[in-house]
C-alpha cells in the first residue's frame, strides 16, 4: 500500500483536530500533524527544513489568525499568519511539487449578494481578517498545484466556536439576544475534514484528478445566527429564550457579511462530494458534546 503524506498545519484547531479524527478511515494517508509547538510557519527556514525533511505529498493549511474583531487592531499579526506564513509554506513546497490545499473564508465577500456566491464572484472583504485571507488566496492561486477551499461558520466538538458558546451560555442564561439579519450556512468541521481527505484519497488512488482552483464548502441549507442559536437550544433541550436582534444593535469591531451563503456545486460535481444539511450535522455534534 502506497502511503500518502499529508502535512496539516494548525492541527490543534477545530479543522485540524477533525482531520486527525477522520484520518482513521484512510489508512493509506499519513497525517503529519503540526502546530506552533513543532512547526512555526511564520519562520521561512523552519518551513523549508520541515518540508525538506518530511517531503509531504500534500499540505492542508488550516492555520490562520481567526480572531476577527481583534484583527482590526492587530493587523501585523493577522498579516503575518494569514499572508506571510502562507508564502513561507508555498516557497518550501514548490521545489517538491507538493499539492497545497488552503482553507479560506466567506469573509472575502462583502455580503451584499442576493444569491449564493459562486467561486468566480468578485471578492470585496470588509475587514482586516477578510483582506488578509483574500491576499493569502491570491498567493496560493499563483501556485499551479493548489486549491483554495472557502468555508463559513465553522464549528466542531473541538476548540472554541459558536455552538459551544451557545451551549455554555444557554445553560447559564435565561435569555440571549442573537442577530437575525446575518444569513449564511454553518459548517461542521468534521464534514469538511471528511471531504478534504476523500478528495486526497480519491486523487491518490486514481479515481479523481487534481483540479486546481477555488472551491466552496459549507453544509447544505441556509439560516441566520438567530436560527442557528435557536436550533442549538432546541437540540440541547435548553430552556434559554433566544431573542432576535439586528446587527446595528450588536456592535463589533469588524464588519460581518450580511449574506454569505455559498454555492457548493463545483466541489460536489468535480469530486463527487456528498454534503449533509446543517441541522443533521448539528445534531451529531451536539450528541458528541452532551
Amino acid at each position: 500500500m502506497i502511503t500518502t503524506k499529508v502535512l496539516v498545519t494548525g492541527s490543534n484547531g477545530q479543522l485540524g483536530s477533525e482531520l486527525n479524527k477522520a484520518s482513521a478511515q484512510y489508512p493509506n494517508l499519513q497525517l503529519l500533524l503540526t502546530d506552533i509547538g513543532n512547526l512555526d510557519i511564520t519562520n521561512a527556514q523552519s518551513c523549508t527544513d520541515y518540508i525538506n525533511l518530511h517531503k509531504p505529498d500534500y499540505i492542508i493549511n488550516c492555520a490562520a489568525y481567526t480572531a476577527v474583531d481583534k484583527a482590526e487592531d492587530d493587523v501585523g499579526n493577522a498579516w503575518k499568519i494569514n499572508v506571510e506564513a502562507v508564502k513561507n509554506l508555498l516557497a518550501a513546497c514548490k521545489p517538491h511539487s507538493t499539492a497545497f490545499i488552503h482553507i479560506s473564508t466567506d469573509y472575502v465577500f462583502d455580503g451584499k449578494n442576493y444569491r449564493p456566491y459562486v467561486e468566480t464572484d468578485t471578492v470585496m472583504p470588509q475587514s482586516v481578517y477578510g483582506r488578509t485571507k483574500q491576499q493569502g488566496e491570491k498567493d496560493v492561486l499563483d501556485y499551479y498545484k493548489s486549491m483554495v477551499v472557502r468555508t463559513s461558520w465553522l464549528y466542531s466538538a473541538f476548540g472554541n466556536n459558536f455552538v459551544k458558546t451557545m451551549l455554555r451560555l444557554g445553560a447559564e442564561c435565561e435569555q440571549l439576544s442573537i442577530v437575525f439579519d446575518q444569513v449564511g450556512t454553518p459548517t461542521y468541521a468534521g464534514d469538511l475534514a471528511g471531504a478534504l481527505l476523500q478528495i486526497i484519497n480519491d486523487i491518490t488512488v486514481g479515481e479523481k484528478n487534481f483540479v486546481a482552483g477555488i472551491y466552496h464548502y459549507s453544509n447544505e441549507g441556509v439560516c441566520s445566527w438567530y436560527d442557528f442559536a435557536l436550533a442549538i437550544m432546541q437540540k440541547a433541550k435548553l430552556a434559554c429564550n433566544v431573542i432576535p436582534i439586528e446587527t446595528k444593535d450588536y456592535i463589533t469591531a469588524a464588519k460581518r457579511p450580511h449574506y454569505s451563503v455559498m454555492n457548493k456545486s463545483k466541489i460536489k460535481t468535480i469530486f463527487d462530494i456528498k454534503i449533509p444539511h446543517w441541522k443533521e450535522s448539528l445534531c451529531y455534534c451536539i450528541e458528541t458534546l452532551m
